[in-house]
């Protein structure tokens, strides 16, 4: 439950964000939101009575992690704002197939044959989902590519992060990217603004989201097994369709869905696999 609320959370965020971009530029919606996380996580640390940014947050592995973070948090704010939110959504559903593939290039995981058929049936989906080629194929799309890459290295980056930093500090650096990734495109775009009643309203609601999201994905990796809960982030998929759908009008047309179904499908196949394998 708590993983279904996280990737609830989540979805509505990114709704959020695709709002508040109409009524500022995104980059500034993304510097807001990133300010206010971070402060609310920075908040914590003080009254927790730990640092805020520790000095291992200077790591080599931090930097990297970092560096992957903005590129992901960048790259997947523009396709949120510049695309549909169905297609943005189904194309980040194979970032644990691509975590899955660099566990094995990276840190030398043995990967059964089944599980790389399931990475091949995801890259599948993600094909279809774009059309490259068609009439349908927007080059926009490539932006959610890059993003769902830049939260995958972000993920294997973690890894070799150091586990003396508390979830709050992590919160308040990932906050911090945001903020950063959204400082590099306002200074490429430009137009910053005074926002109105209803873009501070939407800012301070993505925030709250975010927030809570990452609270309880947090509450779902450490209690739960990771096995049993992964798969439930693909639920993530099923609210942006309904948020899509129901706010922006968005009608996903048959090979989107279809690729949809290959990349959950492979995803859900190569974790029980993985399952199989801890219970052996």
């Amino acid at each position: 439950m708590f993983m279904v609320a996280s990737m609830a959370g989540f979805a509505v965020e990114d709704m959020l964000l695709k709002t508040a971009a109409q009524h500022m530029p995104v980059g500034q919606a993304m510097m807001m939101i990133g300010l206010c996380g971070m402060a609310v996580f920075a908040l914590m640390s003080r009254r927790m009575g730990e640092p805020i940014l520790p000095r291992l947050i200077a790591s080599r592995a931090m930097a990297i992690r970092s560096v992957l973070e903005v590129a992901g948090r960048l790259f997947h704010a523009l396709a949120i704002a510049l695309t549909t939110l169905s297609a943005t959504s189904a194309i980040l559903q194979a970032s644990p197939l691509l975590v899955l593939a660099g566990a094995a290039v990276l840190f030398g995981e043995k990967v059964p044959l089944s599980r790389w058929i399931a990475v091949a049936v995801g890259f599948l989906g993600v094909l279809l989902i774009l059309q490259p080629g068609s009439a349908g194929f927007s080059a926009l799309s490539l932006l959610a590519v890059a993003g769902t890459i830049g939260f995958a290295g972000r993920d294997l980056a973690t890894r070799a992060a150091p586990k003396g930093l508390s979830n709050r500090q992590l919160g308040t650096l990932g906050f911090a990217m945001l903020a950063v990734a959204g400082g590099l495109i306002l200074s490429v775009t430009g137009g910053a603004q005074m926002p109105d009643a209803a873009g501070f309203a939407l800012v301070a609601a993505t925030a709250v989201f975010a927030v809570l999201g990452y609270h309880a994905l947090t509450a779902a990796m450490r209690t739960g097994e990771v096995s049993a809960v992964t798969p439930f982030r693909y639920t993530r998929l099923v609210f942006a369709l309904i948020l899509g759908a129901v706010i922006f009008g968005e009608r996903p047309d048959l090979p989107m869905l279809l690729g949809a179904v290959l990349v959950v499908g492979a995803g859900l196949s190569g974790l029980r696999v993985g399952a199989r394998r801890i219970a052996r």
